[in-house]
């Protein structure tokens, strides 16, 4: 990328825009990013803040594409969601709004989708074997006993009257 002799922040700026340019990411891991190449705290904190003036770098917008993104096609709780997000190092309060925006009703949605795709690999099995292999899933997304519960209830039920 550079020399012995270039510039630090042009170095981390290249790196922050083609890391921009792969995906979307917190500033906390483009920060983490740029210490693993070595590029010194001062030169990567100027940058950072730098595309944060400039809109390329924003922990809301993020936090709220990350949600939405992975709720629809991982189905994923706002629990599970919460915890990426804070592992992706954004703030607390920028991770309550995004997951604020998720409402029960979605949430459930979620939870339904993911039973009914977990269902199909499922459905030779026994009953209580489906059961505990449908409610395994909604666990490791995060989804807490009553909406798990209800969505098993809905995705048995239904298979039982077929």
């Amino acid at each position: 990328m550079g020399g012995p002799d270039a510039d630090p922040e042009e170095v981390a700026r290249q790196i922050v825009l083609r890391q921009l340019t792969m995906q979307a990411r917190s500033r906390h891991e483009l920060a983490e990013i740029l210490r693993r190449k070595n590029i010194p705290g001062d030169a990567a904190a100027a940058v950072l803040d730098r595309m944060e003036q400039v809109g390329l770098v924003d922990d809301s917008r993020f936090a709220e594409a990350w949600v939405e993104s992975r709720q629809q096609r991982r189905h994923l709780s706002r629990t599970a969601l919460r915890q990426e997000l804070q592992r992706k190092g954004v703030d607390r309060e920028q991770i309550s709004e995004a997951v604020a925006e998720v409402s029960p009703d979605d949430e459930y949605a979620a939870a339904l989708a993911l039973a009914q795709k977990k269902f199909r690999s499922v459905q030779s099995l026994e009953p209580v074997v489906q059961r505990r292999r449908i409610a395994g899933a909604l666990a490791r997304r995060g989804f807490g006993a009553g909406i798990a519960s209800q969505a098993l209830d809905e995705v048995l039920g239904h298979h039982d009257e077929a």
